[in-house]
């Protein structure tokens, strides 16, 4: 009895997809399914594809004829073809070319694009809704918006990202010393430096608050286009704010941490906010997209760019250890109803059987 043949499809990738894809892939491939990951060169290296049982196809970002006709190859045999993200899809639809093959499309996240650049969004995710046997969106109101783009099935379907390793308690003296927070509050966020990630409402906060005593300490882990930017605001402004880029132990600097923030525009399962919750790290967050969904009442839910707002609720937590150990509480109990990663690809599992019925017998 043959298997069933999926080809995973990842356009770019942030890297909440890049990760699921890579968790995707080891299950579907322990389930006995063949997995053939399409993806650039450099995400193997990154996400180590090939090392989860599954083939990979090097298929460049760009959607050319040359990369299209690399991923026409690649699903040549697929009984079910998976594109992460609408670009993906788009690029997956082009070069199924009529084929009837099932296309599933998980739409992770929303692109963040204003203008002429905003209206091409819309016409790719429309296409992408519509090329679609099933859109599985990861928050609800991915799942409203892949429906009024024209998904004939569109379904919720929470990612959950990989659970950290919890460091252990020697590092977070380390950390904090290493930071220059040993004496003082520390507060994390992480995310690449972009406007709709809301540094500079973060910073605006950072202001109102550095008249505590002790003065907390707000560090910033990721790297973009607005670090110059920011990095000036810091200087000049005095704040007491440190940009340390990307660093790969953002786990044990988290656990370290006294909170949280996320102050984005838009998220979706933020991978962020997942981690701080199970790691015991009280958060104070945006309520936008997909977060009050995935952290319920387990953190303080501010409005985006109101930075009075977070500085208040900041302010108030460090001055309370006692709501602080509540939230961290809360936190782990949040975190434990999430769906597992074998929840995941159970479900993802469920719609490919589905979807293919006369196979669905000889996948198993």
């Amino acid at each position: 009895m043959s298997q069933l043949r999926t080809v995973q499809v990842l356009g770019g990738g942030s890297a909440g997809s890049s990760a699921h894809v890579s968790s995707l892939a080891a299950g579907l491939v322990a389930r006995g399914v063949h997995v053939t990951v399409c993806a650039p060169a450099e995400l193997d290296l990154a996400y180590d594809y090939s090392g989860t049982g599954a083939a990979f196809a090097p298929v460049p970002r760009r959607s050319d004829p040359a990369a299209v006709a690399a991923l026409r190859a690649a699903c040549l045999t697929a009984d079910v073809v998976h594109a992460h993200g609408p670009h993906a899809a788009v690029r997956a639809a082009l070069a199924l070319g009529g084929r009837r093959v099932p296309l599933v499309v998980t739409w992770h996240a929303r692109a963040h694009a204003e203008g002429a650049r905003s209206r091409l969004i819309r016409l790719m995710e429309r296409r992408a809704a519509r090329a679609a046997a099933v859109v599985l969106g990861t928050t609800s109101d991915l799942v409203d918006r892949a429906r009024h783009r024209g998904a004939r099935d569109a379904r919720l379907a929470p990612v959950s990202a990989p659970v950290p390793r919890l460091p252990a308690a020697a590092h977070a003296g380390k950390a904090r010393a290493e930071l220059g927070a040993v004496e003082r509050p520390l507060i994390i966020a992480r995310g690449s430096l972009v406007p709709h990630h809301g540094y500079g409402a973060l910073l605006d906060a950072a202001r109102l608050w550095r008249e505590l005593d002790p003065e907390p300490l707000l560090v910033v882990v990721g790297e973009g286009r607005e670090r110059a930017a920011l990095q000036r605001r810091i200087r000049n402004e005095e704040l007491p704010v440190r940009l340390i880029g990307s660093r790969d132990d953002y786990a044990e600097l988290l656990a370290a941490a006294d909170l949280a923030v996320l102050c984005s525009s838009w998220e979706a399962r933020s991978v962020s906010a997942q981690e701080a919750l199970r790691l015991g790290v009280p958060l104070v967050a945006t309520a936008v997209g997909g977060v009050p969904e995935l952290v319920g009442d387990a953190a303080e839910l501010v409005p985006y760019g109101n930075a009075e707002a977070l500085a208040r609720a900041v302010v108030r937590l460090l001055g309370d250890p006692g709501r602080r150990a509540g939230m961290a509480a809360a936190g782990l109990a949040q975190a434990a109803s999430w769906p597992t990663e074998d929840d995941t690809i159970a479900q993802v599992l469920s719609v490919y059987d589905e979807l293919t019925q006369p196979l669905a017998a000889r996948t198993r």
